[in-house]
């Protein structure tokens, strides 16, 4: 499973619009170009984001390259801690990306850390554009790896 943190975005306070309408800024748009190199070769079959523009084009070159749909999850969406630990957890055996939140991942994380005893290292990142490859044996999380944004 493939943990994604959106890639850059811009500021919020620099948005006039919705937040959820927030697109990737240029940096963003180069984050999630890079993702597709490195998350291709874990060739996930499903790609799920939150509803949010800025997950959404986060995701969207490595669908393409996927040939699969980006498939709206409003668990993933900003607040959805629990609800999206539950997809998680639903989905810890299967091949899959999912673009969430900065609210989103340290919630799941610290379950799955309590929970299944998941080691995250000294100190767990969540850069915008990174991404937490996380490994499941019988519907428990058994391992986790950081992947740095590459820009």
């Amino acid at each position: 499973m493939l943990l994604i943190r959106h890639a850059h975005a811009g500021s919020r306070k620099d948005w006039d619009g919705a937040d959820r309408d927030r697109p990737l800024s240029p940096k963003g748009r180069q984050q999630a170009d890079a993702l597709v190199g490195l998350l291709e070769v874990f060739a996930p079959q499903r790609v799920l984001s939150s509803p949010y523009v800025r997950c959404v084009e986060t995701v969207t070159p490595l669908a393409r390259n996927l040939n699969l749909p980006v498939e709206a999850a409003p668990a993933l969406a900003e607040g959805g801690g629990s609800e999206a630990l539950s997809l998680v957890r639903s989905l810890a055996d299967d091949k899959v990306a999912m673009c969430t939140h900065g609210d989103v991942i340290p919630e799941v994380l610290v379950a799955l850390a309590d929970e299944d005893r998941l080691d995250l290292g000294l100190r767990p990142r969540q850069a915008k554009g990174s991404v937490w490859v996380l490994e499941a044996h019988g519907g428990k999380f058994v391992r986790a790896t950081y992947l740095a944004p590459k820009i």
